[in-house]
């Protein structure tokens, strides 16, 4: 296994030179079946729900964009949205391979992020790269082919994650924001591909709720690393539990704060201000994922609790469920 590797540099490199391995272990023969298998596990499709944002747009559209019991005014406009969820998914697993080729020689150092296939040996740098140019090529170009706008938001998403994969992830705080501005423009990209305008608000909620993730991501490697945390990724090691403690507070206050607002002040939402009736959801997915970080060890991985939390799950289709119903029934 190539967590063994000796001598080992903890921090990844940033130079032209993280695109080379010399001392990658040699991948043993591989048949086409493996080599993709070994490509389909880099990708990380446990991770496309995040791009699920994308369908905020058509959801809060619905009995004024489109009607429910009227196919024909929202076939379309999911066919659209669908398609940018696509291509967020290919861009985003593009950028996946780049950072794990950047970060293999750390990701040998944890004890999960070692099993990957880059660090692991099973896919070779050569091949990844291969790999993430042919899906960022084909993302930006089927971006660009549902419109102009689209098609910027996803180069402007896969350049700010370059950018974080080789500089940003390196300045404390700035860190994390970055990865809740990529939250904003897939809701945005949402929006554009079917002409529907967002909120402000809710790209603010967008914005807070993705950082009170990574928040909690950052508590729980820490949590499991310890003292090995900042070989792993040498950010930690300038946050402590106390202060993510003090950001989580803040976080989690302003998000909820914020969706209150939203529910209350934005123009496209019935003006009996029934959106209100969605807070309690929001409120108690805020609370069950704190409690799962905090008893079960579960904020490293956002997309597996997910995945694997019947409550939470339960508690997001509710909120979808009853925001749409506030939407059919209060909307003018």
């Amino acid at each position: 296994m190539s967590a063994d590797q000796p001598e080992a540099h903890p921090q990844s490199t940033t130079s032209a030179g993280a695109l080379c391995d010399p001392v990658q272990p040699i991948a043993q023969a591989q048949t086409p079946a493996n080599h993709l298998l070994a490509v389909l596990r880099a990708v990380r499709p446990r991770q496309w729900p995040k791009n699920l944002i994308v369908f905020m747009a058509l959801l809060f559209s619905i009995d004024d964009k489109w009607q429910l019991a009227d196919p024909s005014s929202w076939l379309d406009l999911l066919g659209w949205t669908l398609l940018t969820f696509l291509l967020f998914c290919l861009v985003s697993s593009a950028d996946y391979l780049v950072n794990d080729i950047v970060d293999r020689e750390s990701d040998r150092q944890h004890p999960r992020k070692r099993k990957r296939p880059i660090a692991a040996g099973e896919l070779s740098v050569r091949a990844a790269l291969i790999w993430a140019i042919a899906l960022a090529a084909v993302a930006i170009g089927g971006a660009f082919a549902i419109t102009w706008s689209v098609g910027a938001v996803i180069s402007g998403y896969l350049a700010l994650m370059l950018a974080y994969t080789f500089w940003l992830k390196h300045i404390v705080l700035l860190d994390m924001m970055v990865i809740g501005a990529g939250f904003v423009l897939r809701a945005m990209a949402g929006g554009l591909a079917i002409d529907v305008p967002i909120s402000p608000w809710l790209y603010v909620v967008t914005a807070l709720g993705a950082l009170f993730l990574v928040i909690n991501k950052r508590s729980a490697e820490i949590k499991l690393l310890k003292d090995g945390s900042a070989t792993h990724r040498p950010i930690l090691e300038e946050y402590s539990p106390e202060l993510l403690g003090q950001i989580g507070a803040l976080v989690t206050a302003s998000t909820l704060i914020a969706y209150g607002l939203y529910t209350f002040t934005a123009e496209n939402l019935p003006n009996n201000n029934s959106m209100m009736l969605t807070i309690p959801f929001v409120l108690y997915g805020l609370l069950r994922y704190l409690y799962l970080v905090d008893k079960h060890d579960e904020g490293g991985s956002p997309e597996e609790v997910l995945l694997r939390d019947r409550p939470l799950q339960a508690d997001i289709l509710l909120w979808i469920a009853t925001a749409a119903t506030v939407l059919v029934v209060f909307r003018d």
